[in-house]
């Protein structure tokens, strides 16, 4: 795979004639090209309104208001690599290392469900002897078989070092949601400083992990790169890069695609020349959504709460919520973070904000067990088709974790949202059929969708 030079494409800045051509060219969700994506990238602060602009309604003329909310799990901090940017490489003695037991990562699913989660983000650090494929397969195995007052995590998704394309089967058939893996970055010299050591030093190996895993059968994926290693343009360029050439080679483009800014953790070096400021940062997001319209852009808890919120406007559509980034970190607190977040909200407290914007929080897992992933999930989000079933699942998803988890204050919040939101529904069939499973749902059934 070849990524463009941005030498080349930093001269690609583009007058206000050809800037309304982009971006009426985005609003028919179509995508945009490597240099129409660098063309925006390149515009002076001023353009940044209509580029939200423009990101606003390809946002929601293909996903709706609804926002899709998990937590991580993290199982292992046990690491051999040496990445300067993350707390749990291998040198830093300052952390507690520990590799949680199928009982503690019980416990640990336990709390997550009673505070209404239903999808999970498993994680670990990368140690091929302490925590090999066959505890991440374990561990998936006890997420999916623990029940708390009848409910239980519904869709475990991934994210664990790059591997080979039998692990990649073995994933698949442990039935996990989306396969996510970042680059971290695309500038191989700048990835070669940051990764000195370990199994994560080898730069091609992970590039190619996406392309082995779509030849394992996961055809659920999701890209991403740590801002602020390098810069910020070629990062995003490359991401773009990265997603249309898999879409070409393999049918198949992201899932989902991950903004993680760089934000301080405990005993780690590494050069502050790159970050990346607010501006830049919401920028990024919108053009995006702008040149890969069909992907989900999933935000962390690395970001704070306002602009958290100003970024479901123009862009993000999944988000973690009360997240605890240390294993066995949910139900106590500990120091032995991967990163320090900023978002320390309740999942009731972000369900709260987000309903209170208009936006509806959404606990779906439908389209992972109606089949509806890989290309027949980009299918139906680039001709239109996935916005009506989003948002039926999430008003029936949000109804089930309202009944029994939400606080007094946001199930007043949602009650007044209720007909606007079904409103949204086009008339017919979809509509009426999501009134009366809503009415099961009130009635005290679970685990209904479309």
């Amino acid at each position: 795979m070849e990524f463009y030079n941005i030498e080349r494409l930093l001269g690609c800045v583009a007058d206000g004639v050809k800037v309304k051509d982009i971006l009426d060219k985005a609003e028919q969700c179509v995508g945009l090209t490597v240099e129409e994506a660098a063309a925006l990238l390149l515009l002076p602060g001023e353009w940044n309104e209509g580029i939200f602009a423009s990101a606003r309604k390809v946002k929601q003329a293909l996903y709706g208001p609804r926002v899709v909310l998990f937590a991580p799990l993290y199982i292992s901090n046990l690491c051999t690599n040496s990445c300067l940017y993350c707390s749990f490489r291998q040198e830093n003695k300052q952390l507690t290392r520990r590799k949680l037991t199928q009982d503690e990562i019980a416990e640990q699913t336990r709390l997550l469900i009673a505070m209404g989660h239903k999808r999970v983000l498993l994680e670990t650090g990368e140690d091929l002897t302490q925590t090999p494929i066959e505890y991440v397969l374990e561990s998936i195995h006890t997420i999916y078989s623990i029940r708390h007052i009848g409910n239980g995590i519904r869709r475990v998704n991934v994210n664990i070092a790059a591997t080979s394309t039998d692990n990649y089967q073995k994933l698949r058939a442990a039935g996990i949601g989306t396969y996510q893996l970042f680059q971290e970055t695309y500038h191989q010299p700048t990835y070669e400083f940051m990764h000195p050591s370990g199994p994560k030093a080898d730069f091609n190996y992970h590039l190619t992990a996406m392309e082995r895993a779509i030849n394992g059968g996961v055809d659920d994926f999701g890209l991403g790169a740590l801002l602020g290693l390098y810069d910020y343009r070629f990062e995003v360029l490359s991401l773009i890069a990265h997603a249309q050439y898999l879409k070409k080679t393999h049918g198949i483009g992201p899932h989902t695609v991950s903004v993680p800014r760089l934000r301080p953790a405990r005993n780690t070096r590494y050069p502050e020349n790159h970050l990346v400021d607010d501006n830049s940062f919401a920028r990024i997001v919108a053009i995006l959504r702008l040149a890969l319209p069909y992907t989900g852009i999933i935000l962390s808890t690395r970001e704070a709460p306002l602009m958290r919120e100003f970024l479901l406007d123009v862009g993000v559509s999944q988000m973690s919520a009360a997240s605890a980034t240390s294993p066995g970190g949910y139900g106590k607190s500990d120091e032995n973070t991967q990163f320090e977040g900023i978002d320390h909200r309740s999942l009731d407290e972000v369900v709260g904000s987000i309903i209170s914007k208009g936006y509806v929080p959404s606990f779906c897992t439908g389209c992972y067990r109606k089949q509806r992933t890989g290309a027949r999930f980009m299918d139906l989000v680039e001709h239109g088709h996935i916005k009506e079933l989003c948002q039926s699942n999430a008003l029936l998803t949000l109804a089930e974790y309202l009944e029994q988890y939400g606080s007094s204050d946001t199930r007043t919040a949602a009650s007044l949202q209720w007909d606007g939101w079904i409103g949204q529904i086009p008339e017919g069939t979809l509509r009426e059929s999501t009134r009366a499973r809503l009415q099961r749902v009130f009635s005290g059934e679970r685990d209904v969708y479309v």
